[in-house]
C-alpha cells in the first residue's frame, strides 16, 4: 500500500538496509554478494614467447655459440662484445644470455659463471624478467648524446648491487653520437673488473673502428630458409596450429633471414585462419604471388607467350598481389634457376625447396646461361622502373611483354658466329691513314664484340717502330714517362705545334697554358736527351692539339667501323644498339697512328716468307715455274 501522497513504497517493495557492521548480538554480517573480478590474461606474441633463453636455443649461430662456450669453460670472457647481424636475428637475446650466464649462481647459490645458466637463481629470474638492477638495457636510438653516455659511466665507479658483474647493453650502438663514443673509449678499453659491456647494431661500418678494436666481434648470420621452416614447425607443434609445408617455406622465405620477423608473419597467420594454414592464406596475406604461378609466369615469358603471362598477371592483381612483387619473385626464381644450371649438384641439396628442386630444374635444363643471364638484366632494370613509374602495373607488365619478344633472340654471340657462318662478309681492307690519322692501315681482319647495347672493333697488333722523339707524341710521351703530369696535361690539351724539327719546336700555346711551359719543357727535355732544345713561341695557327686530332682519329674510325657489314647486320638485329668504342691496335696512347720516323722514306713492304724467288738476270718477262 502507498503513502498518503502516494509517494512511499510499501514497506515490502523497500531495499533492504545496507550492511554496515556487526548484529546486534555481535554475529557476523552476511556475506556481501560482489562478484570477483575477471583477470584476462595478456595475449604474448610468438617472438616474445619464444625467444631463446639459453645458447642452446639460439638457432642458426652456431660459430659464435661455440666461441662463447669455450670462453667461459676457460674463464677468459671478454670485457666488452660488439654483436651486429640483421634485424631478429638475436643480437639483444644474445646479449641477455650472456648477462645470466655471467651472474648466474646455480640452484644452490654456489654457482658460479657458466654457459648454461640455471633459470631459477634471483640473478637469472631478475634478467629474464627484464628487472634486475646490475643489468642495464639503453637504446642509443634514443639516447644517442654525450651525457647519456656519461651516466653509464658513472654508473661503472659502483658495485654491482645484487649480481656478480654489472652488464650494460646498448642496443643500436652506432647511433650515438662522435662525442659520445669519444667519451665511451677511455671506459671500455681499461673497465673496472665488474663491468661488462654488450653492444649490438645492425650497422657496423658505422661503428668507430677505435670501439670495435676494444671489442669481441660476432657477426651473427641470417638464418637459413631450412632452419627457418624446422622452428617454424616446432612452434606450430607446441601451439597446436597445423600449417602446411608449402606454406612454411613462403613464411620462411619472407622472413628473410629473420626469426623475429617470420614469427611475427606466422603470428599473423594464425590469427587469420580457421583451421590449417594453407599456402594461398599466407600468400594473400603477404601480397604475393602463389609459388606455381610463379613458375608457370617464368615459362611463360622464356617461351616467348606474351598473353599467357599477362594471364597470370591479371589473376594475381584481381586476388591483390602487388606486380612489382611478382617481378621480384620472378627474379629470385631467376637466380635460382641459374645456380640450378651452374651448379647441378644444387639438385640434390635440402636447403632448397621440393619445387626449386624439381620444377626449377627442369627449367634450367631447357635455357642456357646467355639466355637466362638477358633475362636477369632486363628485369632487374625492370625493377627499377616498376619502382618508379606512376602506375605499376602497367610497367610490370610492360617489362614481361619485353622479355616475352626477346625470348627467341639470339644472343650477340649466336647472331656474329650465325653471321659470320653465313658469310655476312669480312673486313674491308682499312684505308691509309689520311691527313687526320684516322682509320687503320693494311688489310687486316676486323673482330667484333657485341653486349649490352655495345660495340667494340679492333685491328691485328701492328707493332710501332718509331725512333725516339720523332714526333711531337714522343715528347709527350716523354714527359708522361717523368711523371710530369701537369706539364703533359697542357702539351695535350693547350698546345698548338707550328712547327717540329729537333732540336727546335715551335708552338702556339693557349690562354690557359703556364707562362713557363716554354723553358720548362726545354729543361726537361735537355736534360732527359743530352741534347740541347730550343722551344720558341710562334703566332701561327699550327695544328690541332693532340686531343682534338685524337677525337677527330675516333669519329672517324666509327663512321669506316659503321659501313662494316658485320656491323650493319648486328645494328638492324638490335635495334637501339650502338657504337660504344673502336680500339685500334695501329694506334698509339693518343689515338693516332704510328708516324713515320723522322728522316726515314716510306719503304714498300718486304716479300712474305714463302714467296717465289725472282731472277734479275733473266728475262723480265720470265719466271721460274
Amino acid at each position: 500500500m502507498s503513502g498518503l501522497f502516494g509517494d512511499d513504497p510499501p514497506q515490502d517493495e523497500l531495499p533492504p538496509p545496507p550492511n554496515d557492521g556487526p548484529g546486534l548480538f555481535g554475529d557476523a554480517p552476511a556475506p556481501a554478494l560482489i562478484p570477483e573480478p575477471v583477470h584476462a590474461t595478456p595475449y604474448r606474441v610468438l617472438a616474445r614467447k619464444y625467444r631463446p633463453t639459453t645458447f642452446d636455443d639460439l638457432i642458426g649461430q652456431e660459430s659464435m655459440v661455440r666461441i662463447l662456450r669455450n670462453a667461459f669453460a676457460a674463464g677468459r670472457v671478454a670485457h666488452a662484445f660488439m654483436l651486429t647481424g640483421v634485424r631478429g636475428v638475436g643480437k639483444t637475446t644474445t646479449a641477455r644470455i650472456i648477462a645470466r650466464a655471467l651472474n648466474c649462481t646455480g640452484i644452490d647459490g654456489q654457482g658460479g659463471p657458466t654457459a648454461d645458466p640455471c633459470g631459477v637463481c634471483s640473478n637469472c629470474v631478475g634478467i629474464l624478467a627484464d628487472r634486475h638492477p646490475d643489468v642495464v638495457e639503453m637504446d642509443a636510438a634514443s639516447r644517442t648524446g654525450v651525457d647519456d653516455v656519461r651516466e653509464i659511466i658513472e654508473a661503472t665507479r659502483f658495485r654491482p648491487m645484487q649480481a656478480r658483474a654489472k652488464v650494460f647493453v646498448i642496443d643500436e650502438v652506432h647511433m650515438l653520437s662522435r662525442n659520445a663514443f669519444n667519451a665511451l673509449l677511455k671506459t671500455l678499453e681499461e673497465p673496472p673488473p665488474h663491468v661488462k659491456f654488450v653492444f649490438a647494431t645492425t650497422e657496423i661500418r658505422k661503428v668507430p673502428v677505435t670501439v670495435l678494436s676494444r671489442c669481441q666481434s660476432f657477426s651473427l648470420r641470417r638464418v637459413r630458409v631450412a632452419e627457418l621452416h624446422t622452428h617454424f614447425a616446432r612452434i606450430a607443434v607446441k601451439e597446436n596450429v597445423e600449417v602446411e609445408p608449402a606454406a612454411l617455406d613462403l613464411i620462411a622465405r619472407a622472413a628473410d633471414g629473420s626469426v623475429r620477423d617470420g614469427l611475427s608473419i606466422l603470428d599473423q597467420a594464425m590469427a587469420q585462419a580457421e583451421g590449417v594454414i594453407t599456402t594461398a592464406q599466407v600468400a594473400d596475406m603477404l601480397g604475393l604471388a602463389d609459388r606455381d604461378a610463379i613458375f608457370d609466369l617464368m615459362e611463360a615469358v622464356m617461351a616467348g607467350k606474351p598473353a599467357a603471362a599477362l594471364a597470370i598477371t591479371d589473376h594475381a592483381h584481381e586476388r591483390g598481389a602487388d606486380l612489382g612483387t611478382l617481378l621480384q619473385d620472378l627474379l629470385e626464381l631467376l637466380h635460382t634457376v641459374t645456380r640450378l644450371k651452374s651448379i647441378p649438384s644444387l639438385r640434390e641439396s635440402q636447403e632448397l625447396p621440393e619445387a626449386e628442386r624439381t620444377r626449377g630444374a627442369e627449367i634450367a635444363d631447357r635455357l642456357t646461361v646467355p639466355a637466362l643471364a638477358r633475362a636477369w638484366q632486363m628485369l632487374l632494370k625492370g625493377v627499377g622502373e616498376v619502382e618508379t613509374a606512376p602506375d605499376r602495373r602497367a610497367a610490370a607488365e610492360m617489362v614481361l611483354i619485353r622479355l616475352c619478344h626477346v625470348s627467341d633472340m639470339p644472343t650477340p654471340g649466336d647472331l656474329v658466329r650465325r653471321l659470320m657462318t653465313q658469310g655476312a662478309g669480312s673486313a674491308p681492307s682499312g684505308p691509309s691513314s689520311g691527313p687526320s690519322g684516322a682509320g687503320p692501315s693494311g688489310g687486316g681482319g676486323v673482330r667484333a664484340v657485341a653486349g649490352g647495347g655495345a660495340m667494340m672493333m679492333a685491328a691485328p697488333d701492328v707493332a710501332s717502330a718509331a725512333p725516339r722523339l720523332s714526333s711531337f707524341r714522343d715528347v709527350a710521351a716523354l714527359v708522361e714517362s717523368q711523371r710530369e703530369a701537369m706539364l703533359h696535361a697542357h702539351l695535350l690539351h693547350s698546345v698548338h705545334v707550328v712547327r717540329f724539327a729537333p732540336p727546335v719546336i715551335e708552338l702556339r700555346p693557349q690562354a690557359e697554358a703556364p707562362r713557363d711551359l716554354s723553358s720548362r719543357l726545354a729543361a726537361l727535355l735537355t736534360e732527359t736527351t743530352g741534347t740541347r732544345w730550343t722551344i720558341a713561341i710562334s703566332a701561327a695557327q699550327g695544328e690541332p692539339t693532340l686531343a682534338e686530332q685524337g677525337m677527330a682519329a675516333d669519329s672517324a674510325r666509327r663512321v669506316i667501323a659503321a659501313e662494316h657489314p658485320l656491323v650493319r647486320a648486328i645494328m638492324d638485329a638490335f635495334p637501339g644498339a650502338r657504337i660504344d668504342t673502336v680500339h685500334d691496335a695501329t694506334t698509339d696512347r693518343y689515338g693516332l697512328p704510328a708516324a713515320v720516323p723522322l728522316g726515314e722514306p716510306d719503304m714498300p713492304d718486304f716479300a712474305p716468307p714463302d714467296a717465289e724467288l725472282y731472277d734479275d738476270t733473266s728475262s723480265p718477262w720470265e719466271f721460274d715455274a
